[in-house]
């Protein structure tokens, strides 16, 4: 049991959103630590999983929780493949924290070793990959005021924002005397320079997940559709394309080493056969796609630029630092290329 959970404080509350009388049974952590609580548990014969911010939340963490399960209730009933809310708790009496129930997610994480059928079967695996784009199309195709999320994030001037985010959270990391500086990406500055002339004028506003790759996704066990799409804490309203450019910029390239690693690799869609279903699948124009792609190639480096120069002032363990400032590295150059 994890004691971050008061388990009394819960089922009184359950029991006051008529979710049942009796005890909570066959409780099982589902994940821990510094990152968000999962605990999946029975009540009544029926099985939740509970969702709250780690045992020391970050001072945003409760917010970001409330803004999960208001994405979660806005897709309910709609074709995203998403963990179904039960019921939420934004007051942060009952349990420490805001928090949410959810329907259990019966399917895996693809990211490490594949299981069977997954591993030995290419044809699943090309499935699985045009799925994935087609659950992230359909996100995007939703109206998002006709879902109650009209005021969920900041449209306006979504795209002109964001070079000048990313490098000033790139500036940021000065605050690490021992960090090289930007010049140690070798490439950012040209990138950010490119970013800012080719900008698309106009964007279509829609539901962003934020950080869509495989690592944020679940698999059913019997095929390759979509499970669900998880872990929602970036959720917004911007450019849906974005989403997109994420999931190229993770996706492997040649024999470099990927963002996420899957293995065995042996029958994943090439990234133009994702952008090509992701153009059958939605109405937007994907003229541009090269942009949003160089853009999440850019943002991705610059975040993860952020562990190394951590690393270097001894505050994030150094072999991870030295492997993620590669990543960092190989992304600027793939964004880099692209712009040619």
């Amino acid at each position: 049991m994890d004691s971050a959970i008061n388990i009394e404080s819960l089922a009184a509350w359950m029991t006051s959103q008529q979710l049942g009388t009796g005890a909570i049974e066959n409780i099982v952590p589902l994940a821990g630590g510094t990152q968000n609580i999962l605990l999946r548990f029975t009540r009544d014969g029926r099985d939740y999983v509970l969702r709250r911010p780690p045992q020391h939340p970050r001072p945003n963490s409760n917010e970001t929780m409330r803004r999960e399960a208001r994405v979660l209730r806005a897709l309910a009933g709609s074709n995203v493949p998403h963990p179904g809310l039960i019921a939420a708790c934004g007051e942060e009496a009952v349990l420490g924290a805001a928090f949410y129930l959810m329907e259990p997610v019966e399917g895996f994480n693809p990211v490490g070793t594949l299981p069977e059928p997954h591993a030995s079967s290419a044809e699943i695996q090309y499935a699985m990959g045009l799925a994935l784009v087609d659950g992230v199309a359909a996100l995007g195709a939703l109206d998002y005021r006709a879902v109650g999320l009209t005021d969920f994030g900041k449209p306006e001037n979504f795209l002109g924002r964001q070079v000048a985010r990313w490098r000033s959270q790139l500036a940021g990391y000065g605050e690490f005397a021992e960090w090289p500086g930007p010049d140690s990406l070798p490439a950012v500055g040209r990138v950010g320079k490119w970013l800012e002339r080719h900008r698309p004028e106009t964007f279509m506003p829609g539901i962003m997940h934020g950080d869509y790759h495989l690592a944020n996704v679940m698999f059913r066990p019997d095929g390759p559709e979509l499970a669900a799409i998880i872990d929602w804490e970036l959720a917004t309203i911007g450019d849906p394309l974005l989403d997109l450019g994420w999931l190229l910029a993770t996706w492997p390239e040649g024999d470099s080493e990927s963002t996420v690693s899957v293995t065995p690799w042996i029958g994943f869609p090439e990234a133009a056969e994702l952008i090509s279903r992701y153009a059958a699948a939605s109405e937007r124009d994907l003229s541009a796609v090269d942009w949003y792609h160089v853009l999440a190639c850019y943002k991705l480096g610059i975040l993860l630029e952020g562990t190394y120069a951590r690393a270097c002032a001894g505050k994030a363990p150094k072999d991870v630092g030295d492997r993620l400032h590669g990543r960092a590295i190989a992304l600027l150059e793939r964004a880099d290329r692209l712009t040619r």
